[in-house]
């Protein structure tokens, strides 16, 4: 009976926002696993013992990345993890988006601006600002060319915490056709979700969002499904991925631009897609009984 842990977050006192992880501990139950949830930064946890640890629902990690990091790289060693540690610290940092637009895949065009640099700011057009390193629209906001002194005061913000800023058009595509999300698994298409715009006008970057408005099922197009093959093929030394989201929406010309690439801890959206969930927990058990 091979031990598999689902690698989770503390809420507190607040209710679970993982809808999936009891749904899929159940399933792995079934299916002839000993699996159980675990906080990713438990204490005396024997991560030895489990054949595998798959990284679910650790949606605190952007405000604590290094140590999550490094807690990846060390778990690592002790037994197999998914995704790859290796992946898991290239894809902890946006700055990623650089190098598969350098792989000719088609991203949102973005600029980075580390503590100490003052980017030049879209003078024509809506755009964003936001961490590097975040999730769920963490310390995200949209601006217009005219609120361009507020949108310095959060690059400013950004870099006294540290972090290094992204700007980036806003697609007015999300306007009118949402965002995609594309869900991969063992490398092969799972089911596909559509949402409606996250930031909204005039939404403070410090406000709480709502992380998938509308949120409904959706069948990709064959364009879609080019550009998500395209992102996961150019990730670096091709890693074997248990699973991946590819986030896209549409650019100026109407074609799809990647906007995230996730490896680390993507909402899957069993909730939204419950036939799915005997594939994930297959996937998972195969995964940690290969040899």
């Amino acid at each position: 009976m091979p031990r598999i842990a689902l690698a989770t977050y503390d809420p507190g006192d607040e209710p679970h926002h993982d809808r999936d992880l009891p749904v899929l501990v159940a399933a792995l139950t079934a299916a002839g696993a000993a699996a159980e949830a675990v906080r990713w930064d438990g204490p005396g946890i024997d991560w030895a013992g489990f054949d595998l640890v798959v990284i679910r629902s650790t949606w605190d990690y952007s405000e604590r990345a290094a140590e999550f990091t490094a807690w990846t790289e060390r778990v690592g060693k002790l037994t197999r993890i998914a995704n790859p540690a290796a992946v898991v610290r290239w894809n902890a940092d946006k700055r990623y988006l650089g190098d598969l637009a350098a792989a000719g895949v088609p991203v949102v065009p973005t600029l980075y601006a580390a503590p100490g640099d003052t980017p030049a700011l879209p003078d024509d057009r809506d755009f964003v600002v936001k961490p590097a390193s975040g999730a769920g629209a963490r310390l995200a906001a949209r601006y217009t060319p005219a609120e361009r002194d507020t949108a310095l005061r959060h690059l400013a913000r950004l870099h006294e915490l540290g972090l290094t800023a992204m700007v980036q058009p806003y697609l007015g595509g999300i306007d009118v056709n949402g965002e995609r999300a594309l869900q991969f698994l063992a490398g092969r298409l799972l089911h596909a979700s559509r949402k409606r715009a996250v930031l909204t006008p005039g939404t403070a970057y410090d406000a709480d969002k709502v992380a998938h408005p509308g949120l409904e099922p959706w069948t990709p197009t064959p364009a879609e499904l080019s550009v998500a093959e395209r992102a996961l093929a150019a990730v670096p030394d091709a890693p074997e991925l248990l699973y991946a989201r590819v986030d896209l929406a549409d650019g100026d010309d109407g074609l799809p631009r990647l906007m995230e690439l996730e490896l680390i801890e993507p909402n899957l959206f069993l909730f939204l897609h419950p036939r799915s969930v005997d594939a994930v927990a297959d996937a998972i058990l195969a995964a940690a009984t290969a040899r």
